[in-house]
């Protein structure tokens, strides 16, 4: 029999519903993996004894026939999903030891639908990072190693990293992540799993820690399609109580997978075609574009001029919406407090001490531009170019039906590479943004290895709320590609 960690969400229901396995025997399992993976450091907070206790309450659920969608399936929740009585860190000092009175949205979501909660995945500090290097609990190792270079530890992406990571080594069979300039998509090409992000208003943002409300959207991660779209399926939905949710109702998006693309138009935008981009990313490109042709899609080129200007808009929008958010943390209600002489000396010595130093970066990038005197000059600046980025989009879907693109520009790199210079690092997320300024839902797929052994993914996107014919293109595009290979972590562990 196949072991129970290698069992897609999908496969697991089955033997679920057959009684090949219970739900106790599919957890405790999971559980065991993820003891024997703490050197890649995926949780910050583990919850494994409730995991079990859980899974007997899945049992006697099923026993019963009141069973949700997901009963029984073993997930992690970023850290950054508010949950009642577990502790909540966002990966920072400044909110060790807050434990929330209240559930988001999503993570009541996924409860009410049967999933099992192992815990909470580390992160970068506040989400804000491409490598999972920021958080204060340490970075997460990714279970894919170089062929070329074995001895050396490599980046999960981020900021869910310890949600993609997890996913990868067979720790979890699902994740939760968020995505606010590609916090999704980057971390899941990096460790060769699907990972999606829905339009922005399709999940809730309630109860998730908020860094930039107008960019940030949770999302889910899966070992392939299919998962992703299940557990997008359990997640999304309307929330009267988060004002930039969207009153529309989910579809079946599982329903449209393994259908023919004939007719379906897929776009290739010329701005993509970045100078520096590794080679065999471009490469990979390339037979992806081949890979929807031979699914029946036909291939149009497109324009999205106001690309270029995506990343310097991003961080300009990014930081002065953080700068906000998180004036919050002052050391007087919740989290760390650190006593200073007065008032104003209480708030710097916490805020000095609880943030770290690429949250301290863009508070004072998004202060400054915040700022009297630079509000119009960068700010509203910046507010008008995202509109004519999210135009860019809208004009490109009059003439296709979804884009296909890179993910990131390289494969996963070293935890040590790169890691001093902020600006080489926030061109991770080169081609993730712009999908993120425009609100629009992206998925990434993995495709391929490159000459190191490491995954490569590609990134599909879509209209604005038509994330199944997304799915549907992304599902052709993994059937196409049949990627099968397993981290190093995983395969060492097999034998």
């Amino acid at each position: 029999m196949t072991k129970l960690t290698d069992l897609t969400i999908a496969a697991a229901l089955d033997g679920l519903k057959k009684k090949d396995f219970t739900a106790e025997e599919l957890v405790t399992e999971h559980v065991r993996t993820a003891e024997a993976a703490r050197a890649l450091n995926c949780f910050i907070t583990e919850t494994f004894d409730d995991a079990i206790e859980d899974a007997k309450d899945s049992d006697a659920r099923r026993q019963g026939k009141k069973e949700g969608v997901l009963d029984g399936i073993p997930i992690g929740m970023k850290d950054l999903f508010c949950t009642e009585g577990v502790e909540t860190t966002a990966a920072s000092k400044i909110l060790k030891g807050f434990k929330p009175v209240y559930e988001s949205t999503v993570s009541q979501k996924l409860k009410d639908a049967g999933t099992i909660s192992l815990g909470k995945l580390n992160l970068d500090e506040f989400a804000m990072g491409s490598s999972n290097g920021t958080s204060a609990f340490g970075g997460v190792i990714n279970p894919w190693r170089s062929t070329k270079h074995p001895e050396k530890d490599l980046v999960p992406g981020g900021s869910s990293g310890g949600s993609s990571a997890a996913v990868a080594a067979r720790i979890i069979m699902g994740a939760t992540g968020t995505d606010t300039g590609g916090s999704i998509r980057q971390p899941a090409a990096f460790c060769g799993i699907t990972g999606i992000k829905p339009t922005y208003g399709r999940c809730s943002r309630w109860g998730v820690v908020a860094f930039a409300s107008s960019l940030d959207q949770p999302g889910a991660f899966g070992k392939d399609v299919r998962d992703s779209a299940l557990l997008l399926g359990a997640m999304a939905g309307y929330d009267p109580k988060d004002s930039t949710s969207v009153n529309l109702p989910v579809p079946d998006y599982t329903a449209g997978l393994g259908k023919s693309l004939k007719g379906l138009k897929v776009g290739v935008p010329k701005e993509y075609r970045v100078e520096g981009t590794n080679d065999e990313i471009v490469a990979w490109w390339d037979k992806g574009i081949q890979m929807m042709k031979d699914a029946g899609a036909e291939i149009v080129d497109v324009s999205l001029p106001h690309t270029k200007y995506a990343l310097a808009t991003y961080y300009i929008v990014a930081p002065a919406e953080c700068s906000s958010n998180l004036a919050r943390y002052d050391g007087v209600r919740f989290g760390l407090r650190v006593e200073g002489d007065n008032l104003i000396d209480t708030y710097e010595k916490t805020r000095a001490e609880g943030f770290g130093r690429e949250v301290k970066r863009r508070i004072l990038i998004g202060t400054y531009v915040l700022s009297a005197g630079y509000y119009d000059a960068y700010y509203n600046q910046a507010r008008r170019v995202r509109k004519l980025i999210w135009q860019d989009f809208i004009n490109a879907y009059q003439q296709c039906d979804v884009l296909l693109t890179p993910t990131a520009p390289t494969a996963a790199f070293g935890t040590t590479e790169n890691t001093t210079d902020p600006v080489t690092m926030y061109l991770n997320d080169l081609f993730t943004i712009p999908a993120s300024m425009a609100g629009m839902p992206g998925i990434s797929v993995p495709v391929g290895l490159n000459n190191e052994g490491l995954p490569i993914g590609l990134q599909l996107l879509g209209k604005p709320f038509e994330e199944g014919a997304l799915l549907q293109a992304a599902f052709a595009l993994e059937q196409q590609a049949q990627f099968n290979a397993l981290p190093q972590y995983v395969t060492a562990r097999a034998a």
